[in-house]
């Protein structure tokens, strides 16, 4: 009988960091926080913020989660390169319909901005994934950290040391190379920054 040895407290940190900040997590908070900041009440403003994380984050997850159920996909973090397209591409779909409905319903333009945003980051990954294993975990964070500090300023920047902690740990778990965060890392800021930053 073969048993793997448990892993060490160092492998356990990284694989707590990958689903504490995993991408849904972020993209599901993340239209929140700059919902409450936007809107014209507390309100108002989680109510647009909920209204969003619903195309972002609840329904790509839960493709990707009927995926993982139906035996299609590897996990929910995707780790095979090759099952990775349809799903981000369902995603896109989702959030594609998002921005229709928050423009339609006249929803705070920083929130909009943010799910415009998101989908372009959402279409470049996609495309790169196609054939590179991108980090999306990396490239998710660092957009994270880019839209923050545009909303509340410099301050922001110390949660960069959350997109280091990831990039981090997915090379730790050996999910990707030092190279694929740092090109998600750099594309994901440099989307979502410029995106959010002249639409918001």
């Amino acid at each position: 009988m073969v048993t793997t040895a448990p892993p060490d407290r160092v492998t356990r940190l990284a694989r707590w960091l990958t689903e504490i900040f995993a991408p849904p997590v972020l993209v599901a908070v993340l239209p929140i926080v700059v919902g409450v900041h936007a809107g014209r009440t507390v309100a108002s403003g989680l109510a647009w913020g909920l209204l969003a994380t619903l195309f972002v984050g609840v329904v790509p997850y839960a493709v990707v989660m009927y995926g993982v159920l139906r035996g299609r996909l590897s996990d929910r973090h995707i780790g095979v390169r090759e099952q990775r397209t349809k799903p981000l591409a369902l995603g896109l779909v989702s959030v594609l319909v998002g921005i229709g409905v928050l423009a339609a319903f006249g929803a705070p333009r920083e929130v909009t901005a943010l799910v415009v945003a998101m989908f372009a980051g959402g279409v470049v990954a996609t495309a790169i994934n196609h054939f590179w294993k991108l980090s999306v975990h990396a490239g998710v964070a660092a957009g994270t950290t880019l839209v923050l500090v545009l909303v509340f300023g410099p301050a922001m920047w110390a949660t960069a040391v959350v997109v280091a902690a990831v990039g981090w740990s997915r090379v730790r778990l050996r999910d990707h190379t030092t190279a694929q965060v740092v090109a998600g890392t750099l594309i994901g800021a440099l989307i979502s920054g410029a995106v959010f930053g002249l639409l918001r």
